[in-house]
């Protein structure tokens, strides 16, 4: 197997450090690839106001997800951890141990490369693992490169090195980038969850009102509660909540704000949402107290409401966007509506679902209601008695 290794401070990772890693894996055909931020580079101190060892790791964490390499990538917390100066030869090493029969690549950008013979123990390093090196353009960096390279193969005969260009990556100091987050600016250098976790936790200077904040930071501050696979969904409800609210005469802003945060506590195990439920006075019934997937809809309106200053009309959306209930509102037919049959949704029926609900809301609503329960009774599931309600007062209102 052949493993990448990729540290650095990442204070922030930005969109050069995602495509960079993406772009190396496919072209060494790695197998796994190890982010690992480091704890106290040697080097150079972290600058002052830095995030928490924790912070860092979900920084890289959420970026890591963004290079769409699935479970192939993986964040490590080696580093933060050790205590004392983080040496990249004392984490090569350690993953050796780990992986002794695998081939392991060092990924370095441009600067670190040119310095390599400077590092703590770099034959030591060189012996561990080859030397993946990448820089913007070849006239950017072949000449350099080529010396490097020459003086690496005499000094350190062992020396496997590969070198290459990515055309096109972002290039920003990460001094530059944090200055510019400051001035409320440098969210298009990140990817888009990593920008919403900076000013959900006020990093880097940042100073986002979560209670007021505009559709621009809404977006990727939810995106950074969810997992990368539930982004996807989660855009595609907020456009279908669009084309409804437009269809319908709804609210679009609260349409898109509800659709936006209605998986907001999604990826939370049954513990954590148990302790949400505890910290919000959520009451429960029975089968909620046993089902996961119903806690997400309350969870996440006491979320929405509480962190995000979502009024009561807003978070019942969210409250019932899973179960449905009797005389749902316009905002909660659309969000139930939208969450079942964004585009990214296929299956069985869901074509004529769209078909019936922009044609006539209640109709879409209570095919979509059957379509609900039928799909439960063929699970041998239980149905929510908030779902049968909602199918059954639609129908006696037809």
């Amino acid at each position: 197997m052949k493993i990448g290794i990729y540290g650095g401070a990442f204070n922030p990772p930005h969109l050069g450090h995602i495509t960079a890693a993406r772009t190396v894996f496919g072209l060494l055909k790695l197998d796994k690839l190890l982010v690992i931020p480091t704890g106290h580079p040697p080097h150079k101190l972290l600058p002052p106001g830095s995030p928490a060892p924790e912070q860092r790791l979900e920084l890289a964490r959420l970026a890591a997800e963004q290079t769409g390499l699935g479970d192939r990538v993986e964040v490590l917390d080696a580093e933060l951890r050790r205590e004392g100066n983080s040496y990249t030869a004392d984490t090569l090493a350690r993953l050796k141990e780990q992986y002794p029969e695998d081939e392991l690549w060092l990924l370095m950008g441009t600067d670190m490369f040119l310095t390599l013979q400077t590092w703590h123990e770099p034959e030591r390093i060189i012996s561990l693992a080859g030397i993946a090196a990448f820089g913007r353009t070849e006239a950017d960096m072949e000449e350099l490169f080529s010396v490097q390279r020459s003086y690496l193969y005499r000094t350190y005969p062992q020396a496997r090195i590969f070198t290459l260009t990515i055309p096109g990556v972002v290039e920003v100091s990460s001094t530059e980038l944090r200055e510019r987050l400051a001035k409320g600016e440098g969210g298009r250098l990140l990817a888009p969850a990593v920008h919403g976790f900076i000013l959900r936790e006020g990093l880097y200077g940042t100073k986002a009102d979560m209670k007021a904040l505009p559709l621009s930071q809404l977006r990727p501050v939810a995106l950074s509660y969810l997992s990368y696979r539930r982004i996807p969904h989660v855009l595609g409800t907020e456009q279908e909540a669009i084309h409804l609210a437009e269809r319908w005469g709804g609210d679009v802003e609260k349409a898109r704000r509800a659709a936006l945060l209605h998986d907001c506590t999604k990826k939370l195990n049954m513990e954590e949402q148990m302790l949400l439920c505890e910290q919000y006075g959520v009451v429960l019934d029975e089968l909620e107290k046993r089902a996961p997937k119903l806690l997400h809809a309350k969870t996440g309106a006491a979320i929405a409401e509480t962190v995000f200053g979502a009024d009561e009309e807003l978070a019942s959306a969210i409250r019932w966007h899973t179960t449905g209930r009797a005389g749902m509102t316009l905002l909660e037919k659309i969000i139930y509506l939208a969450d079942y049959m964004e585009p990214t949704r296929d299956f069985p029926g869901v074509g004529e679902l769209r078909r019936v609900c922009y044609e006539d809301l209640d109709a879409g609503l209570l095919l979509g209601l059957e379509m609900t329960i039928q799909e439960m009774k063929e699970r041998g599931a239980p149905i929510h008695t908030k779902t049968l309600e909602a199918r059954d007062a639609l129908k006696g209102q037809r």
